[in-house]
């Protein structure tokens, strides 16, 4: 059942999520998914990790790549709604063999939280359900993560103009998905990154050839082009490990 509540915000600060129902009132929600990137080398034995997992994973544990630039190398993605867990259940796991055998890689790290852009009908299956549900989903096993930051010329766009830069570039990513050759996870990153970046975005699919040319025909967008400060470093896998519903 949603817990969507339609409330004032009146003339305090309102920290929640905003959405639209079918008659046009706004919804609001103060719940969102935390979500977390880890990478790590030096595993030449993939299958241990596999079988903790599948043994004590706490809840927060959502799947586990085999990095395609490192034949020795391993992605943990995580999510929770509290983000005491990423230091405090996570922690006592990521300090418990085999993981504390490996090799941490601090530079692709990515952190970042769900949002909504205010449109959303169900803001309880954009926050919380749907990104759980993609990156557990079994037929997508092909990801690709990476971080990215706006160029401050961006920010003093329009409205307008700001809505049509990302038209442009979200149509690209509903065609793919239409198409069902891939899907995308965005999360806002703002405050959350080491190296001050907007942004994290995942492209998942079945096959990784589709979500390479999502990253093509994006570079060709006004925001790829024109207001990007930087983007990356890409971290690419393929689940080994994904979470049972």
């Amino acid at each position: 059942m949603a817990i969507d509540i339609q409330r004032e915000a009146g003339s305090g600060i309102e920290v929640s999520e905003r959405g639209k129902d079918a008659q046009g009132n706004t919804l609001m929600l103060d719940r969102r998914l935390f979500m977390q990137l880890l990478a790590f080398g030096n595993c030449p034995d993939p299958g241990r990790i596999v079988d903790m997992l599948a043994e004590k994973a706490p809840a927060g544990v959502l799947a586990l790549y085999l990095d395609l630039n490192d034949p020795y190398g391993l992605g943990l993605l995580t999510g929770h709604e509290d983000p005491d867990f990423f230091v405090t259940g996570l922690r006592e796991l990521l300090h418990t063999p085999p993981f504390r055998e490996l090799s941490p890689k601090p530079a692709l790290t990515m952190f970042g939280r769900t949002y909504s852009i205010g449109y959303e009908t169900d803001l309880e299956s954009t926050l919380l359900t749907r990104p759980v549900e993609k990156v557990t989903n079994l037929d997508l096993p092909w990801a690709i993560w990476y971080p990215l930051r706006r160029a401050g010329a961006f920010e003093r766009l329009s409205a307008d103009e700001q809505r049509t830069v990302l038209m442009e570039h979200g149509g690209i990513g509903r065609a793919y998905g239409r198409a069902g050759l891939g899907t995308d996870i965005r999360l806002a990153s703002h405050g959350l990154d080491v190296n001050d970046n907007d942004f994290t975005v995942a492209l998942l699919g079945p096959e990784l050839a589709p979500l390479s040319k999502i990253v093509e025909r994006m570079r060709k967008t006004k925001q790829t082009s024109l207001y990007l400060q930087s983007l990356g470093p890409f971290f690419i896998g393929k689940a080994l490990w994904q979470k049972r519903s």
